[in-house]
């Protein structure tokens, strides 16, 4: 018998830490289709990816639309900032054939198409882009759209925006977002595990997304993020299945990535030897 869950509940347990097994499909199926279209959605959700991950701006006319770069010219070859231009005119640029003539024609989509073409039970993760600005907006499209029965998880590497969202956005839970560098004469990556669990607890945020670095995470890495309060925490953008494999057994129960059909198989083969 199939249980009735509230669909509050359906944005809170969206995964359950420590499984392992959310494969979302970086900006869609990114490494056959081009990123972060309607295409590549539709191709991720038919290669088996648990949940997909886009990029959003806020558009001149307030507007959120799909797209990673603050510019058009790399996906388009048409030089336009999205922040300053309007959805009519970002709609008039083609987005698919920079990848291949096959997907020509393909258009910027917005906010809402994404979240409509997102099935039962799939995982849309929302990267904001445009910082805290953006969030009223996507508070408001929240509250009109048809929520069914997906999950949401929104994530920011700007950390007022993870806070913002907190505020605007209670029934969603978000993620801080980081990756590592190492500051000149400097001896170790930061952040830190410490650094890291204090943002996560001082935006509110229900966990950390890192780049998949290996040099960084291991066991004792996570040990101390969830000593210190940080129990979730997802990776990006891991494409090999043996570095799946070593993060999933780290406890990640998010594994982002560019080939969602080559790394579930990680999953599905784990859950095959397991039976």
């Amino acid at each position: 018998m199939r249980l009735w869950i509230p669909w509050i509940l359906l944005f809170v347990l969206w995964a359950s830490p420590g499984t392992g097994q959310e494969i979302v499909a970086h900006r869609g199926a990114s490494f056959d289709a081009p990123e972060n279209t309607l295409a590549a959605f539709r191709l991720a959700w038919e290669q088996g990816s648990d949940g997909v991950e886009g990029d959003f701006y806020l558009t001149r006319d307030h507007q959120i639309v799909c797209i990673h770069d603050r510019s058009t010219s790399r996906t388009t070859g048409v030089g336009k900032t999205v922040e300053d231009s309007t959805l009519a005119e970002l709609r008039e640029l083609e987005y698919g054939s920079w990848k291949d003539r096959k997907w020509e024609g393909e258009k910027i989509p917005t906010f809402g198409e994404v979240y409509r073409s997102v099935p039962e039970g799939g995982l849309f993760v929302i990267e904001l882009k445009s910082k805290a600005k953006i969030v009223p907006f996507l508070a408001s499209q929240l509250k009109v759209l048809d929520r069914g029965k997906i999950r949401l998880l929104i994530i920011s590497f700007d950390a007022a925006t993870v806070a913002a969202c907190r505020q605007q956005i209670p029934n969603v839970r978000a993620h801080w977002l980081t990756s590592f560098s190492k500051a000149k004469n400097a001896q170790n990556l930061k952040p830190s595990a410490a650094d890291i669990a204090r943002i996560v607890k001082e935006t509110g945020a229900a966990g950390v997304g890192m780049k998949g670095n290996r040099d960084v995470i291991d066991e004792q890495f996570i040990k101390e993020l969830n000593d210190k309060g940080c129990k979730e925490f997802h990776v990006w953008t891991i494409d090999k299945p043996e570095d799946a494999a070593y993060f999933k057994k780290l406890g990640a129960y998010g594994i982002t990535t560019n080939r969602p059909a080559l790394i579930g198989k990680v999953r599905d083969s784990e859950k095959t030897g397991s039976q």
